[in-house]
């Protein structure tokens, strides 16, 4: 078995009503600018943190929803009643506090520390200072042991790579390569399993995570967009490693493919199967469905069929463990392949996913006001459903003007 189907529900049948898109869309921004307080900020959902204290990192945090009220805004989706900008540099210091970083040492965690502040205040209004950190930040982070997207190099990796493509400046493109053969350096050889791999030393124990949020695959993502900023050998070097770790590391069953979360600590083969983003086959095909050549088409379209077989996440409508988060494979196979089945797929996913939402609005009280695992980032998935786009949010992109 590839799938733990105790984690799935039945998919509603409900046919693509566009119109019921755009007002949840609308009744979320609506509700989220509502609910905001300049102090308190949003109400945390019992279902990300049980502390009911304001969290402000991009993750599930003020970062996130500020982004995303900015960037449903920017690409036409939404009319904002404030600006939220003011407030973006003063989540810097909560949330180090929170984070048990109390220090001045460079925290440069993509997803839960510095750096998608920063980057948020230079999207509201770039400058000299904002750029300075921002370079410090990378670079602090390179010999970070995560090694992976929410903590560690690969996630400065692509805040570098972010900044190159707003920018156009030689310094950002120097950092992106120092830091993508700085990870080239950290690679591991498996014998067991003849591929490579990183080591990541976090949480206080060290894993072999091969996943979309703290494993390899991640890690493919700002080394498959940025590649244009690497020599030929380089890159023809990482292809060939992406390559052959996706594929070794694969476990088939018939027409459908799934991985493990790691690849040397339990659970290993033959363990429980999440088909989420975070662990399994949606992040897989998410991350990587713009390789260059097609040597990994088969991996897609099965991962694909995976995740339509396993139905939407009993967790919800979010992006990082729901059934939003899902739907974006079916968003970049679309692209892919230009087969509107997998446009038609994710638009049924995205049917259902408003229903999680409403359901857990009646049930909570409250929106779950948070980008990876709340609504906000559910309406700018609803919002590529509309459109047809596949950008899954602040992995492939974050300057959205």
């Amino acid at each position: 078995m590839l799938i733990s189907q105790d984690r799935h529900e039945p998919l509603a049948s409900l046919a693509w009503d566009e119109s019921r898109a755009h007002e949840a869309i609308q009744r979320i921004v609506r509700n989220t600018e509502a609910a905001f307080s300049p102090d308190a900020l949003w109400p945390t959902h019992p279902n990300d943190v049980s502390d009911p204290a304001p969290q402000y990192m991009l993750y599930w945090g003020a970062c996130g929803v500020f982004w995303a009220l900015r960037y449903l805004a920017a690409t036409g989706a939404a009319h904002l009643q404030r600006d939220y900008a003011p407030y973006v540099h003063t989540l810097l210091a909560p949330n180090r506090a929170a984070m048990d970083h109390a220090d001045d040492n460079a925290f440069g965690a993509y997803l839960m520390g510095d750096t998608s502040i920063q980057l948020l205040g230079y999207w509201n209004q770039p400058s000299p200072e904002t750029e300075t950190e921002l370079a410090r930040l990378i670079e602090a982070t390179m010999d970070h042991p995560t090694r992976e997207l929410m903590w560690g190099a690969p996630g400065t990796l692509l805040a570098a790579l972010f900044l190159y493509q707003r920018t156009g400046e030689s310094c950002w493109a120097e950092m992106y390569r120092a830091t993508a053969h700085k990870l080239w350096s950290q690679l591991e050889w498996s014998q067991e399993f003849g591929c490579h791999y990183w080591t990541q030393d976090m949480y206080g124990q060290r894993s072999t995570y091969l996943d979309a949020v703290h494993g390899f695959v991640a890690t493919a993502v700002p080394l498959i967009q940025g590649r244009h900023l690497l020599h030929a050998a380089e890159w023809e070097a990482w292809q060939q490693c992406i390559a052959n770790t996706v594929r070794q590391t694969a476990e088939w069953d018939g027409t459908l493919v799934n991985w493990r979360a790691r690849l040397t600590s339990a659970p290993s083969r033959g363990g429980p199967k999440l088909v989420q983003f975070c662990h399994g086959a949606p992040g897989f095909v998410i991350c990587l469905a713009d390789f260059p050549d097609k040597s990994l088409d088969d991996l897609l379209v099965a991962g694909g069929e995976t995740t339509w077989q396993a139905g939407p996440l009993r967790k919800g409508s979010n992006l990082c463990h729901g059934t939003g988060g899902n739907g974006y494979a079916f968003l970049k196979l679309y692209r892919r392949f230009k087969d509107v089945k997998w446009l038609e797929r994710a638009r049924a996913f995205a049917m259902h996913g408003i229903g999680q939402t409403e359901a857990d609005l009646a049930a909570y009280g409250h929106l779950r006001y948070s980008l990876w695992t709340g609504d906000l980032g559910f309406a700018i998935y609803l919002w590529d459903c509309i459109q047809g786009n596949d950008r899954f949010p602040t992995l492939d992109v974050f300057f959205a003007d």
